[in-house]
């Protein structure tokens, strides 16, 4: 064969080909336009179809609902709620317990989020993505996790008395320097309140169980509550290192005689404001000052020359008894402290024998030392209800952590007889106590005070209390 006979089959068989090549091209195409169509009136006849209607194998809690209307939906889990009705909630915390029942809350399934839901599988805004989820659901089927509600304004309601025992405004700090002294403090306070996001998490967390369960139950759940921290706080309002609590001090004065009362408030304003600078020994009579009529201080029963007479004063050693506890606990080396020369019952209304401390201006004295590094401010308050005195102590903590003993008691001895005394000053027949009676005892505890796990401070404090007899004045006017 010729070249010339090669090039003439060759142009013959590419003619041929092309023709073939746009016969099938126009196939193709005609076949696929007729396929789109036939498709696209499928899938909307299959629309029509299912017009208002969820479409097949859609499910919720494995529960088919294809070809169900939205109102079947609806009405199927509201049906299912009814095992809700008898299950109560028991919210439980510190400040109380509140219960509340399903029914009062409209706690179930949220049947209309549940009917849109399924109503909504193959309608949304793609169509490609449509067409993908509607024969998702008709050959392997789709099936939706069950949603749960309840009316959380009626929750709230419903809780209001516990909402109102355990929420708790924060207190901004108050601090007000002046003279040397501070005149207005108010420590910084954390709020709190109940962490409803939490708790609204916890109810519908509890639905799937109760809705497994279902029958009459009851729920305990333990309330979520949330810190709520000041705008300002301790350490914000001064540069003192006065930040914290670092130790308080309290004792009991019930039976005190109005005089004794007096004294004691009188002399306890004396420390109210008081600051201590670093490394300051701090005298307790330096700040009390003059004990006498000409300060204002009244009579009461006080320890004189042996003997209980009433004098200026009476009551100021509840003070200083007060503050040598606070100065215990707050694990602050104590320079000087003596005690009384015999057990008076004042301090031992919330205490042991031996954690008392007596004071005389100018001889006897209540010392300590502010080895802190920052510096102290005393708080006293008065509780008139409970007749308690309270001394606060606000600085810096520095790690430190205090150890106090029981008190041994030894060698108690009872007290001498009776003593009767006759006085002139009463009408005769009338008696009066002048004088209480007190058993005789050593005592003596300890105080440990640690920092970084080394012993800083280890004191004994030790009381010699002597017997006291009971003292009556007999009228003989």
């Amino acid at each position: 064969m010729t070249l010339y006979q090669i090039k003439l089959r060759f142009l013959r068989h590419k003619k041929h080909i092309k023709k073939y090549s746009q016969m099938t091209f126009w196939f193709l195409t005609g076949a696929t336009l007729a396929l789109f169509f036939f498709l696209s009136f499928s899938f909307l006849f299959f629309q029509k179809m299912y017009e208002n209607k969820i479409y097949p194998g859609v499910m919720v809690n494995n529960v088919n609902f294809g070809g169900k209307d939205k109102s079947e939906v609806q009405k199927y889990f509201d049906k299912k709620n009814d095992n809700f009705s008898n299950t109560k909630f028991s919210l439980t915390s510190d400040f109380g317990t509140a219960t509340v029942s399903a029914q009062e809350l409209d706690f179930g399934y949220n049947s209309k989020l549940l009917a849109d839901q399924a109503y909504l599988i193959g309608r949304g805004g793609d169509i490609f993505s449509n067409i993908s989820l509607i024969l998702q659901g008709y050959i392997s089927g789709i099936n939706l996790s069950p949603s749960y509600s309840f009316c959380e304004s009626k929750l709230e309601s419903k809780i209001k008395p516990l909402s109102d025992s355990i929420n708790k405004n924060p207190v901004n700090a108050l601090f007000t320097f002046s003279g040397g002294r501070v005149t207005a403090f108010q420590p910084s306070e954390n709020g709190q309140a109940i962490d409803t996001v939490s708790l609204n998490k916890i109810i519908l967390d509890k639905a799937q169980a109760v809705a497994e369960t279902g029958g009459s139950q009851t729920i305990n759940i333990t309330v979520p509550i949330k810190t709520i921290e000041p705008q300002i706080t301790t350490d914000k309002v001064n540069n003192m290192g006065i930040k914290e609590l670092i130790g308080e001090g309290t004792s009991l004065f019930q039976h005190s005689i109005p005089s004794r009362i007096y004294n004691i408030s009188l002399g306890t304003s004396k420390f109210n404001g008081i600051l201590v600078a670093p490394d300051e020994i701090f005298s307790f009579d330096k700040v009390l000052g003059d004990v006498s009529s000409l300060t204002g201080y009244k009579q009461a029963y006080v320890i004189q020359n042996g003997k209980t007479v009433l004098g200026d004063g009476g009551g100021i050693c509840q003070v200083s008894t007060t503050f040598f506890r606070a100065l215990l606990n707050a694990g602050l080396p104590i320079t000087e402290r003596n005690a009384h020369a015999y057990r008076v019952g004042y301090y031992e209304q919330d205490m042991g024998p031996g954690f008392d401390a007596t004071i005389y201006v100018p001889t006897v004295d209540l010392k300590f030392k502010n080895d802190t590094g920052h510096y102290i401010l005393i708080q006293t308050a008065i509780d008139y209800n409970t007749m308690q005195l309270s001394f606060f102590l606000y600085g810096t903590k520095d790690g430190r952590e205090v150890s106090i003993s029981k008190p041994v008691v030894t060698n108690e001895t009872p007290p001498p007889p009776d003593l009767y005394q006759d006085d002139p000053t009463l009408p005769k027949g009338e008696v009066k106590q002048v004088d209480f009676a007190a058993w005789g005892a050593d005592v003596y505890f300890t105080r440990v005070v640690k920092k970084d796990g080394k012993v800083i401070i280890s004191d004994k404090f030790v009381s010699n209390y002597r017997p006291w007899q009971a003292v009556y004045l007999k009228g003989t006017m």
